[in-house]
């Protein structure tokens, strides 16, 4: 089946593609985000809604070469079951793993600097298991591994990063949609708290732009956020299941701007609403306003 017909068989609610033609990994990122497209994908099968979704954004090739060392970073930061919508759908990653190996990667690393005990967020949410099972690398963060570089940014001018993000070929980020306490929501952008060494506390005196400058250092070659099942409430951490929502959902797309600022609207808010969105659309890290996105929808 060719792109067309996927497109037409897979029921869009849009117009037409725009894939930027330049896609570079961390730090090398393209910054022409002027035009951009963002794929919302529902279903009841994680797995095939990610697929579908990454195949509407221009496939998986566009994306990953042969030979590519990616890293996928997913939210693995808490000891919770994946029904408790704390870390990203155990599915949703592995679906992903098996993409970027389909495609000829080298090595698909899977890491996240966690919260709580490492092995048991790793257990817990079903993610070591789900990648181990499509062919990825998953390790707990050493920490001897994180290398300081210079971030540059208004709040954070340097700060220690783990060297595997810094020296992968690809980087997908793949947070979830949840509510947090102090940043009202915790997407993409913030998603990038799990590769900080030190004292990662420090930033929530000025969050909303320590996001913005970590997100200006680190651009994903790709972004996939999963809201199978979003926090509600009582985030970062959960643990009630009154405070998850199903709503079988990932959304695709190169600028973490506008995906955080459609992942906003899962919660009954706008992207405007929260305070890094804002900030980063004034840098030009990203379009907030989504007149101005193609939004691409995919029902399955």
């Amino acid at each position: 089946m060719d792109r067309r017909e996927f497109i037409k068989k897979a029921g869009i609610a849009g117009i037409g593609l725009s894939v930027p033609t330049s896609l570079h990994s961390i730090v090398h990122a393209s910054d022409d985000v002027n035009k951009t497209s963002i794929v919302v994908a529902t279903g009841e099968s994680p797995s095939k809604i990610t697929r579908a979704a990454v195949e509407a954004i221009g496939g998986i090739k566009r994306f990953v070469s042969k030979g590519d060392v990616v890293v996928i970073k997913p939210n693995i930061g808490w000891d919770r079951l994946p029904e408790q919508a704390a870390n990203t759908n155990p599915e949703v990653v592995a679906a992903v793993v098996k993409l970027c190996m389909d495609a000829g990667a080298k090595k698909v690393r899977v890491f996240d600097r966690t919260v709580n005990e490492a092995r048991r967020c790793y257990h817990q949410s079903g993610i070591a298991d789900a990648v181990k099972k499509a062919g990825g690398d998953i390790r707990h963060i050493d920490n001897r591994k994180f290398r300081t570089i210079p971030i540059n940014g208004k709040a954070l001018k340097e700060w220690p990063i783990y060297s595997e993000i810094i020296d992968a070929d690809k980087v997908i980020n793949i947070p979830i949609a949840k509510h947090h306490g102090l940043a009202k929501l915790t997407m993409s952008m913030k998603n990038w708290m799990g590769v900080m060494g030190g004292s990662r506390d420090r930033i929530h005196q000025k969050l909303d732009q320590s996001l913005v400058d970590l997100s200006m250092a680190i651009k994903p070659t790709l972004t996939i956020l999963d809201a199978i099942r979003i926090l509600t409430g009582n985030g970062p951490q959960g643990g009630s299941l009154d405070d998850v929502k199903k709503m079988n959902t990932v959304i695709a797309g190169i600028d973490q701007v506008a995906i955080d600022s459609y992942g906003a609207t899962l919660f009954g808010m706008k992207g405007e609403d929260l305070g890094y969105v804002r900030l980063a659309d004034r840098a030009g890290l990203g379009t907030m306003d989504l007149t101005k996105i193609e939004i691409i929808k995919l029902s399955l």
